[in-house]
């Protein structure tokens, strides 16, 4: 059989894999899945983690559990050479292994853009995965729960000021969605006001949310600061050291949260450990039908898709023009890899990737949004509507669906839950500071091992 490696499981990989399943008869290739997380993250629900009204593990799909003849790698690829047709995989132990293939699809994806701004590694979060996710609502959370304790001044004010680095779709979603949960919050800690509440946006560039024209931008920039929130446009991050922000304008403040979504950067693997072609971002260079290379000269045996591939749009009007890098591509280029791959198998001729954009949405908080279709615009509760409609029916498998909606009915019936779990990224404290192990009479420790 043919050895088929998929290089990451998000979007792209997962879908590819998922569709190779259904369409290679038995016999005809082995499918493997490398990702150091074993699950792929639906995105779009990250938001909604942030504000509770999905849990977090429903935000993921377990590739085992969905992919059932294909072998799934739980491990991070650190270099592919395609010329020997290896990769190097480091496992969960650290150990670097071999694994060789016949064919590639390289669906890695991106890594958040940053910049070298003093205090980022140590302040800022991501918001790209379940983790961040649940850990930007804990530390609001926590926040809330610490502030009620203080009294007005500078540490409280801090406590209750968060900061967001980036105006595209996941940072206003967050923002948005984070301002929401705040608001709501403010009805069980009657110790904290609204005033005091303290919520930046930083966006580089004149406008947000780029892939909406621009009188709905300032529409959504509008809502914002109606709903309290400071939006700072033309604006750069100069430091955050220890947590205080400095902006380009001039203006300094404190924030506890502070979360980093200032767009996407070039996987480190494919822009720095691979011996296939990649652009001058660092982009791997694909063909319309998915296989890397030129239209002269493609890779054999060697397929890309995704955020981690150039791929020329060809519904953009502007030649040269690249796909976004966004879930509705992702996904159909998944399903696309798939059918072409196995065209060539079985000696096919691939097709090339062409999507018309179904327009763009975005969740504002509970029960905003806004949606455009070319110069149709919805905004209000309808958008909202429409957004979750919309996810809930593309989230992978039924059991995903079912347990998104059920979670959304009880949170209809009951309201948001405002638990946070903030001590379970420290699981050992409790333990650790529960006091001396005690000591017998006679001075020796008991061997716990031995029968009683």
């Amino acid at each position: 059989m043919r050895k088929i490696l998929i290089v990451g499981g998000g979007y792209a990989g997962f879908y590819a894999a998922w569709k190779l399943e259904k369409k290679l008869r038995r016999g005809e290739a082995e499918v493997t899945v490398v990702d150091p997380r074993p699950y792929m993250t639906y995105q779009p629900f990250l938001p909604e983690v942030v504000a509770g009204s999905i849990e977090a593990r429903h935000a993921a799909v377990s590739l085992r559990r969905h992919l059932h003849r294909t072998r799934v790698i739980t491990g991070m690829v650190d270099a592919i050479d395609h010329e020997h047709r290896t990769v190097t995989i480091r496992r969960a132990d650290g150990d670097p292994v071999d694994e060789g293939y016949d064919l590639i699809v390289v669906t890695a994806g991106a890594v958040t853009r940053k910049f070298p701004v003093p205090g980022i590694a140590e302040q800022a979060i991501g918001l790209k995965h379940v983790e961040e996710a649940v850990a930007i609502r804990d530390r609001l959370l926590t926040s809330f729960d610490r502030a009620a304790m203080l009294p007005p001044g500078p540490q409280r004010q801090k406590l209750l000021t968060a900061t967001f680095v980036g105006g595209g779709f996941s940072g206003v979603e967050g923002f948005a969605e984070l301002l929401s949960l705040a608001h709501a919050l403010l009805k069980r800690y009657p110790e904290l006001h609204r005033d005091e509440l303290r919520f930046h946006l930083v966006e580089a560039s004149n406008r947000i949310l780029p892939e909406v024209s621009d009188a709905p931008g300032r529409w959504v920039v509008r809502f914002l600061q109606d709903r309290g929130a400071q939006v700072h446009l033309d604006t750069q991050i100069r430091s955050m050291t220890e947590g205080h922000v400095v902006l380009s304008t001039g203006e300094e403040f404190d924030s506890e949260l502070i979360v980093w979504t200032a767009g996407n950067a070039a996987n480190p693997v494919v822009d720095k450990h691979t011996d296939l072609p990649v652009d001058n971002r660092g982009f791997l260079v694909a063909r319309p039908d998915l296989r890397v290379g030129t239209a002269a000269d493609p890779v054999p045996d060697a397929w890309a898709a995704g955020d981690d591939a150039a791929i020329e749009d060809l519904t953009a009007p502007i030649p040269g023009t690249h796909t976004v890098p966004n879930a509705q591509n992702a996904v159909r280029q998944g399903k696309l890899l798939a059918r072409n791959i196995v065209a060539t198998l079985r000696g096919g001729k691939p097709k090339n990737y062409r999507h018309h954009s179904l327009g763009s949405i975005a969740e504002l908080g509970l029960g905003h949004g806004i949606f455009q279709y070319r110069r149709f615009v919805i905004k209000g509760p309808l958008a909202w509507l429409m957004h979750r409609g919309y996810h809930v029916l593309a989230v992978p498998s039924w059991e995903r669906k079912a347990r998104v909606f059920a979670i959304w009915v009880t949170a209809a019936m009951f309201g948001r839950d405002i638990l946070s779990l903030a001590s379970v990224q420290h699981p050992r404290d409790a333990f650790v500071e529960g006091g001396e192990p005690a000591v017998p009479p006679n001075g020796v420790s008991p061997d716990r091992t031995s029968p009683r």
